[in-house]
């Protein structure tokens, strides 16, 4: 019997990585690559929020997991984690239900040879009072169109008449990434609606408030790059709050550590990750505070040879001799999905793995249309700074890369082709 590989998430790290076993081992019968993730359609995570202000139709550009195991010689399975043993290497799956609360898909056990963890991270809310009740989270596809539609909803009604305030706020919670490039898409979609005739609420009556507990906006990044976006967002009109920790979170708006009350109809938490809770008690497999899987340099958890973990459900250190461990990026999620596609190969070989490094290959943040600003890194020109056009290029190529490890060259060179199409036969902005 060929050797079982099960990958649980099928996000951007273990997508590319069923997606490359299944033209390598899985076309060849060396082995069973089988993909499993609650969900039927995959859709970029950075992408989210471009899905909750309404620049993206998150149903054009999914990817069904069907189809993308069939092309690609793997087997996907529905269904979300629920359960490890490690004595007998088998996997437990809850149920999935359908909308109506009826069992769609039974639960059941997967067995395994070698099992791959890639089951992503969600929002950190720290405990903060009310945030679990009263704010959107941006983890999911789903979450992303709660929020579009909401936003929509306010729209509508002050465009009928019917809602009397013809402002709308909106507190975004953490100036990482995702805070920062929302806060942007929103004031741009704001001017698209007025521009669609819903004059009800005009561009400047959208009050985006920008939510900080650090010193700055994008606290993991150099400060030459958050202070120009800084002062984009403020250009914008976007209020930025740093310094300004979030205590308790209420129906109409936040409270500061300070005292400050900032009134929000719209509130979005984007602030810290942890990995599911699930992995916390997961059969004794070694975890950290924030419920990360800790592992080894190749990737395997310390407690069993036998299961890797990657992506933001992992604790990898970096390589550099520090004691630092890998930061939740999308581009880390790539990296090690291309050397367990080499790991796991020598693995049946009966060969050494190889070790991960983490190389920081720069950071590009997307300020909508207004603007682009990041910085690239290589080993022989050091770092650059890009603003701009060109910084904008850089960004959607990151996108491009993703789906041609997917699609490959040819099939996305249409996807590219198509999009150009749409653009002047469509609307710019998710109206629905």
């Amino acid at each position: 019997m060929s050797h079982r590989i099960v990958i649980v998430g099928g996000g951007a790290g273990g997508l590319e990585l069923a997606t490359r076993l299944g033209r390598t081992l899985g076309k060849k019968g060396r082995a069973r690559v089988t993909l499993v993730d609650a969900n039927l359609t995959h859709i970029w995570k950075p992408l989210l929020h471009e899905v909750a202000a309404g620049s993206l139709n998150s149903s054009e550009d999914e990817l069904n997991y069907v189809a993308q195991a069939k092309w690609n010689h793997f087997e996907f399975q529905l269904g979300r984690l629920d359960g490890l043993d490690r004595a007998s290497k088998r996997i437990q799956l809850a149920a999935t239900l359908d909308e109506q609360g009826e069992e769609l898909v039974p639960a059941r056990s997967l067995e395994y040879d070698t099992l791959v963890l890639s089951i992503g991270s969600t929002t950190n809310d720290f405990g903060t009072t009310g945030a679990a009740d009263h704010c959107i989270f941006l983890d999911t596809r789903e979450q992303a169109e709660r929020f579009h539609k909401q936003l929509l909803t306010h729209y509508l009604r002050a465009h009928a008449g019917q809602d009397k305030d013809d402002q709308i706020s909106v507190a975004i919670v953490g100036a990482g990434a995702t805070g920062v490039e929302l806060s942007a898409e929103l004031h741009h979609a704001a001017q698209e609606l007025a521009a669609y005739g819903l004059t009800g609420i005009q561009p400047q009556n959208m009050r985006i408030t920008l939510i900080e507990a650090g010193p700055r906006v994008l606290p993991a990044l150099p400060e030459r790059i958050s202070q120009p976006v800084h002062q984009t967002l403020e250009k914008l009109g976007v209020r930025v709050a740093t310094g300004s920790a979030v205590q308790e979170v209420t129906a109409d708006g936040l409270r500061t550590a300070a005292g400050e009350f900032i009134p929000a109809s719209l509130k979005v938490w984007a602030a810290g990750i942890r990995a599911p809770s699930l992995l916390k008690e997961i059969d004794g497999l070694e975890t950290n505070r924030i419920n990360q899987l800790v592992v080894r340099s190749t990737l395997q958890t310390t407690r069993d040879a036998n299961i890797f973990a990657f992506g933001d459900c992992a604790a990898c250190p970096m390589g550099d001799g520090s004691e630092r461990t890998v930061p939740p990026r999308a581009q880390a999620a790539h990296q090690q999905a291309s050397l367990l596609a080499k790991a796991l190969v020598a693995k049946l070989d009966g060969k050494p793995l190889p070790e991960y490094r983490y190389t920081d290959y720069g950071s590009l943040i997307s300020l909508s249309r207004f603007s682009a600003v990041g910085n690239l890194m290589g080993n022989l020109m050091g770092s650059v700074k890009l603003e701009g056009w060109l910084a904008r290029m850089f960004y959607v190529s990151l996108y491009r890369m993703h789906q041609m490890a997917l699609y490959g060259p040819f099939r996305t060179a249409l996807l590219m082709i198509a999009d150009r199409i749409g653009r002047s036969t469509e609307p710019r902005l998710k109206l629905h």
